[in-house]
Parts: C-alpha cells; sequence; structure tokens
C-alpha cells in the first residue's frame, strides 16, 4: 500500500469512528430522554386554578411533547401534602422535580436535602437564600412580577382616571413576597402615571376560595375603587367576578384570563410555564444550574401583558409600552417590595 493510500484509509476509519460515536452520543442523549421523568408538585392553588398551577402544568406538558421526555403532575390540596408528593416524586424516579411555588421551599430543602443527587428546582424562590442558601441540587426560577405589574398599574391608574375617581385596587392572596412584588410594581407606577392615586391593598388569606376574594373585592368596591388587580390565584377570580357585576375593570395574574370575566382590562402576566419548561430543557442537556437562578423579566419574554380590552385608549397602551422600553433599558427601577 502506497504512503498516500495508507493516509486516505487513516483518514476515512477516522470518520467512519467519529460517524459512529456521534451516533452513539444521539442514541444516548435520545435514550436518555425517553426514561427521563421531570415531575412537578402544585402549591395549595392546585392545577385547575385558571392561573399560577395551571400555566406550570402547561409547561409541563409542553416539555413532554417537545422534549419527548416523561412527566408527572402531584396535586397538594393541603400543605400536608408538600412533602408526601415531593418524595413521591423521589418514588417515581424522577430525575427533576419541581416545587409549583414559594409555600414549598421548607418542604422542598427537606427532601432535597435527603436526595442530593436528584435535581429540584423552585418557582418564585431565590435558591441562593434560607432554606437553600445554594444547596446545589436546587435551582431556583425567579420572576420580575414588579415588571407586568408597574403595566397593569399604569393602565388602572388611567382608567379610574378616566372614570373620575383615582382609586384602584389590589386583591392579594397570602401576604408572601412573590404576591407583594406584584403589588409592589402595580402601586408605584400606578402613582407615577397618575400622582394622587389611591391603591387600596388587601389579602384573602387564601388562593382558592373565590368567594373570600369577592368578599375582600367588594369591600374595596364600597371605597370607591374603579379597577380591582387580582393577585390571588384561582381566590382571585372571586376578584374578577365582583368587578363584572360593579360593573368596574378588573384585572387578571400570571396567565392571561381575559376570558375568565367580561369586565377583564387586562393581565398582568407571568410566563411561570417557560420556567417549568426551561428547567426541564437544561437538566436534559446537563446544564442544571444548581444553586443559582434562572431571571425571567419583560426584556426576555418570561413577564409581559395580556389581552387588553378594546375600550383602553391607545394613548394609554402608548404611554404603557413607554414604561415597559424604560424598564427593560434600566432608566425605570421599579420596587419588588411594598413601601
Amino acid at each position: 500500500m502506497s504512503i498516500v493510500a495508507a493516509a486516505l484509509a487513516v483518514v476515512l476509519l477516522a470518520g467512519l469512528a467519529a460517524l459512529v460515536g456521534s451516533s452513539t452520543s444521539r442514541a444516548s442523549t435520545q435514550a436518555n430522554k425517553a426514561t427521563f421523568t421531570a415531575a412537578l408538585v402544585s402549591d395549595i392553588g392546585k392545577f385547575n386554578d385558571r392561573s399560577f398551577n395551571q400555566s406550570q402544568k402547561e409547561g409541563l406538558i409542553r416539555a413532554q411533547k417537545k422534549l419527548h421526555v416523561k412527566t408527572k403532575a402531584l396535586q397538594s390540596n393541603s400543605t400536608s401534602d408538600y412533602i408526601p408528593n415531593l418524595t413521591q416524586a423521589v418514588r417515581l424516579h424522577a430525575n427533576l422535580i419541581i416545587a409549583a411555588g414559594f409555600l414549598l421551599a421548607d418542604a422542598t430543602n427537606t427532601v432535597a436535602k435527603k436526595y442530593p443527587k436528584i435535581h429540584f428546582a423552585i418557582t418564585d424562590y431565590d435558591a441562593k437564600t434560607a432554606p437553600f442558601n445554594g444547596r446545589k441540587n436546587v435551582m431556583g426560577l425567579t420572576y420580575a412580577a414588579n415588571e407586568s405589574g408597574c403595566l397593569v398599574g399604569v393602565l388602572a391608574a388611567k382608567m379610574a382616571q378616566k372614570a373620575g375617581k383615582k382609586i384602584i385596587g389590589a386583591v392579594g392572596g397570602l401576604k408572601i413576597p412573590p404576591v407583594d412584588i406584584w403589588i409592589a410594581g402595580y402601586k408605584f407606577c400606578a402613582q407615577k402615571a397618575v400622582p394622587g392615586t389611591q391603591v387600596l391593598v388587601d389579602y384573602s388569606q387564601d388562593f382558592v376560595a373565590s368567594d373570600k376574594c369577592k368578599t375582600v373585592a367588594q369591600n374595596q368596591i364600597s371605597q370607591g375603587a374603579q379597577v380591582l388587580f387580582q393577585v390571588a390565584g384561582g381566590c382571585g377570580l372571586g376578584t374578577l367576578k365582583a368587578a363584572d357585576e360593579a360593573g368596574i375593570w378588573g384585572i387578571g395574574v400570571d396567565k392571561d384570563q381575559y376570558n375568565d370575566a367580561k369586565r377583564v382590562l387586562t393581565s398582568g402576566v407571568k410566563r411561570v410555564d417557560n420556567g417549568v419548561f426551561q428547567a426541564s430543557k437544561l437538566v436534559t442537556e446537563n446544564q442544571f444550574r444548581g444553586g443559582s437562578n434562572l431571571l425571567f423579566n419583560l426584556k426576555n419574554g418570561g413577564m409581559s401583558v395580556g389581552k387588553i380590552n378594546p375600550s383602553v385608549p391607545k394613548a394609554y397602551i402608548t404611554l404603557m409600552n413607554t414604561y415597559k422600553t424604560n424598564i427593560i433599558k434600566k432608566k425605570l427601577h421599579v420596587p419588588t417590595k411594598l413601601s
């Protein structure tokens, strides 16, 4: 065999080996995805809340369809279900277990500490802080809800001003950071867009019972509120109903709730479905970011505003979009905590 022929044979063999190696790698990845399981544990709002939990379940379904992985959704009907559901996910051999919210932090930390080789993610919680303190098998899925809260606050204030009363309200569920961050942005930008706007803030102490939110909403309506922002998941549907009955405007939360009531002005949208999907994708690609957070905001599309009622003047929408641009360009800094 000539030197040239020998060299050519070596090149061909190397190419074949690389091709086989590549095919084996792809096959291995496909096999891993075929056996990969992502589990989602709801908070007490349940998966039928048409809001926070339902959106996350939709993200899990998207992961199943687009990433071709197995999924399991475990519903928590009370706080006592958190640890049993998280443990059940472990027993189902889940590669990634996603806790659906702030309220699951302590339970998630307990289970994650016990099973350090399993990946965990938690919605609406900074994994760098207590109780996780940067635990390497836990990733936080955080959302700049103050940014979208700001945008709906601008519209709320302008519509209340148009109605002749500069009074708006916010009906929260539990008084916890993921609720207050929405209201902080709402209040700040409403009062910035229309100085002198009064912002009523109350809590139902519930994320499920819609009658509780309806009662709180009716109390705000009796005080003259012209627009009500619900920040209480399934409970908040009662706020939207109260707004309907009073002939004022309601604002949805987390999902686009435009079709969940007759008088929905718009919705503050938090793409928690994207968080669930991205967390699943990162783990399948061996790029899990334990001990740190993924941040979703206006700039990357993780936060947005839902469908806007055609009754809103275009000038108000233009103003709202100016706020959005300024937030993205960091010319406007919206607080994350209620003052």
